[in-house]
């Protein structure tokens, strides 16, 4: 059985909360494992066939501990996880498009194949007591991160990636 990775990091909960959101969705399609970034390493991308990546973006970038996980895993998994799926998510206060990107740069080093366009939730947060909130992510929103874990689940269980 195939297996999809969801590797995320969350201070505030949103990213949190759309990484299990997507997880959950993929658990009716494939075996799924979630994992925060401080605690995944290169075996765990090895000994998955598909990956969603979730952070936060902060400061026009990804978080610190989302780099710290791709800083890591990116040379000992070079040129062994070539062709496979992925997809992110981002939460950003008011963009995530840098934050896309450089995940997206990581990706295509890696040789990843994109399975769908990046998630952005805003959550409009821009004050420091606002961006250092807990956060609560919309139904609305958490529905796009189901269809997302489902979407990619779905794909890997067919085969079609």
């Amino acid at each position: 059985m195939a297996q999809l990775l969801v590797v995320y990091h969350s201070k505030t909960g949103g990213s949190r909360q759309m990484a299990e959101a997507a997880a959950d969705a993929a658990r009716d399609e494939v075996e799924t494992v979630i994992k925060t970034a401080a605690e995944t390493g290169p075996d765990d991308l090895l000994s998955s066939d598909g990956y969603i990546f979730c952070a936060p973006e902060n400061l026009a970038a990804i978080a610190g501990v989302m780099k710290d996980f791709f800083d890591r895993c990116y040379y000992p998994v070079l040129g062994k996880i070539e062709g496979r799926p992925y997809a992110q998510m981002v939460c950003a206060g008011s963009d995530g498009e840098n934050a896309a990107r450089q995940t997206a740069r990581i990706a295509q080093g890696w040789r990843l194949k994109e399975a769908q366009s990046p998630i952005i939730v805003c959550t409009h947060a821009q004050t420091p007591e606002q961006i250092l909130a807990e956060k609560r992510i919309s139904e609305d929103d958490l529905a796009q991160c189901r269809d997302l874990g489902a979407a990619m689940g779905a794909g890997l269980a067919m085969g079609v990636f």
